[in-house]
């Protein structure tokens, strides 16, 4: 019998509704509460602008560092319960307002492509909003195909990032 192994997995978080970063803040929280899951490492929280529709307030992001027993797709509805706790709709606009928006960037070096899940997260190594607080906790950390994430840090254009705390 094999005995599961401890996976390095990252989590954006990011909100721009109801007091975003008090929405942020007790996400991290709930996040160290996840069954067979430890929260490792936080980045600071960033005001940075919307991705989608520009009528919009900005955002707050961050990026959550985790050590998981749980597979991908069960700690992705681990995630979906914590957003729903905030209110989340999975309804509108995409890219649009939201309460909470929780997004598995990377399993370990796991690459995968499901119906619910692909890994690691779409763009994220093009996405300033993830990328600055992901370099903040994991500047080491290789996104699979995309490089080294403080390197692909450098090339964003992370003046529209603002550190808040």
């Amino acid at each position: 019998m094999s005995v599961p192994l401890w996976q390095p997995a990252y989590v954006g978080l990011g909100s721009n509704l109801d007091d975003p970063a008090a929405h942020l803040r007790r996400a991290l929280d709930e996040l160290a509460r996840i069954a067979n899951t430890r929260l490792v490492a936080r980045s600071r929280l960033y005001r940075t602008p919307p991705l989608g529709p520009p009528d919009q307030p900005d955002y707050v992001n961050a990026v959550a560092g985790l050590l998981t027993l749980q597979e991908p797709e069960a700690l992705l509805d681990l995630l979906n319960e914590v957003e729903a706790r905030h209110g989340r709709e999975r309804t509108g606009t995409k890219w649009g307002p939201r309460t909470l928006d929780l997004d598995l960037l990377l399993y370990g070096d796991r690459e995968l492509s499901t119906e619910r899940l692909v890994l690691p997260h779409p763009g994220a190594h093009e996405r300033c909003f993830v990328l600055v607080p992901l370099a903040e906790i994991a500047p080491d950390v290789r996104i699979p195909g995309r490089g080294r994430v403080a390197t692909l840090a450098q090339a964003c254009a992370a003046g529209s990032i603002i550190a808040l705390d």
